[in-house]
């Protein structure tokens, strides 16, 4: 047994020993509730090989999601044959990674490559949808870092070179596509096992600096790209994209609009242009949502955030513990069932990650099986106006 595993039966039996000793205490025999809970290990998945290969190029990787998105890639049947750096530290640090990999001097070398079908990018945000279009024009499909649009310009720009081109626009919104309880989660609600959802709730704290390391970008002095709300996009538009998409995938809304947002500074007087604090609140045809998103994780954690995400629905909910079960087990992909049965944990670190294999068949195919471009884009255009008409909150000291 590992040590993980020891972890959580620990933490259930303590738990029982706690209801036991309330009903002692005479309290309601709901304290011994937690003694009903099931816990499960989602069994190990033979991952299919790829069934098509595409070969793609890499123009911008200002932010380490990039190699996120390569591997999501790679293991779908993408072929990584060229890349376009602009940073000389980013430079270095990516072809010690990728040493195989040709290295272009412009970024045109990249968008006009015939041998190419695709391009990533994780250049500074509000340059990516340019790029993109650029792209798209060449006749090759597009994969953006989150956010992939930062105003409604560029937005309107991106729908009409879709329309006129017929490629792909797609963003990674990998709080969902590469989390593998955020995956789950979405085949137990396909298969009805909280009735129809009501309601989505994101807790999205996420940290600056990251003593951890990790390809989040935080493992060294941030870009002064990342303080300037222009080009990073602001809180509600950058990070709130990944948590909007989940709203709508999760309540399945094809329409929806932000009722209320606002976003603040509330320790980081020095960069002015920089929001640490943002929440939204959302309305769909299908559901409602609720966003609250920060730059407060302390190094405690262990990790870059204690993203969390609750799921109502009308026969039951879950909650995803996506990177760690605070104080309990540092594991992440935790997920927590209840219906009307019983209460469920299951460890979700075996599910497969299918959005690369079906992104690559996308592409090959000319479908809309990863992502769905409309819902995609929605999500952008619902972050952007959330940013935008934010109220922009001042705290007393």
């Amino acid at each position: 047994m590992d040590n993980k595993s020891s972890d959580r039966r620990d933490f259930l039996k303590r738990a029982g020993m706690m209801g036991s000793m309330a009903m002692m205490a005479g309290l309601p025999h709901t304290a011994m509730a937690q003694s009903d809970v099931r816990e499960e290990t989602l069994a190990p998945q033979e991952q299919e090989p790829p069934k098509y290969h595409i070969k793609f190029g890499v123009c911008g990787v200002s932010h380490d999601h990039i190699y996120g998105m390569i591997g999501a890639v790679q293991r779908g049947g993408g072929e990584l044959v060229a890349a376009w750096v602009g940073e000389p530290d980013k430079l270095a640090a990516f072809t010690r990674r990728y040493p195989n990999v040709k290295i272009a001097k412009t970024q045109e070398e990249i968008v006009e490559d015939p041998s190419l079908q695709l391009v990533l990018s994780s250049q500074i945000a509000n340059e990516r949808a340019p790029l993109g279009v650029k792209v798209m024009h060449h006749g090759k499909d597009f994969l953006s870092d989150k956010p992939g649009i930062t105003t409604l310009e560029q937005l309107a720009e991106v729908r009409k070179t879709i329309a006129e081109t017929k490629r792909i626009y797609a963003i990674m919104y990998s709080e969902r596509l590469e989390v593998k309880a955020a995956v789950y989660a979405g085949q137990l609600i396909q298969q009805g096992a909280i009735g129809k959802v009501i309601q989505t709730i994101n807790i999205a704290p996420h940290q600056i600096f990251q003593p951890h390391g990790g390809d989040n970008g935080g493992a060294s002095r941030r870009p002064d790209w990342f303080w300037n709300d222009v080009q990073f996009g602001g809180i509600l538009c950058d990070i709130g994209s990944h948590q909007v998409d989940q709203f709508l995938f999760y309540t399945g809304s094809t329409e929806a609009e932000v009722a209320e947002s606002q976003i603040a500074n509330v320790r980081h007087p020095d960069h002015p242009h920089f929001q640490d604090f943002g929440d939204m609140v959302l309305r769909g045809n299908k559901g409602f949502g609720y966003v609250r998103l920060d730059w407060f994780t302390p190094d405690g954690l262990g990790t870059w955030g204690d993203g969390r995400l609750f799921i109502l629905g009308t026969n039951g909910y879950i909650e995803v513990r996506k990177y760690t079960n605070v104080a309990v087990a540092k594991q992440g992909n935790n997920l927590f069932i209840v219906d009307k049965d019983q209460a469920r944990y299951i460890d979700c670190n075996n599910m497969p990650l299918p959005f690369g294999s079906e992104f690559v068949a996308d592409i090959v195919n000319r479908t809309h099986n990863a992502q769905n471009q409309d819902q995609c884009l929605l999500a952008a255009e619902l972050v952007i106006k959330a940013q935008k008409n934010a109220k922009l909150v001042k705290l007393q000291d």
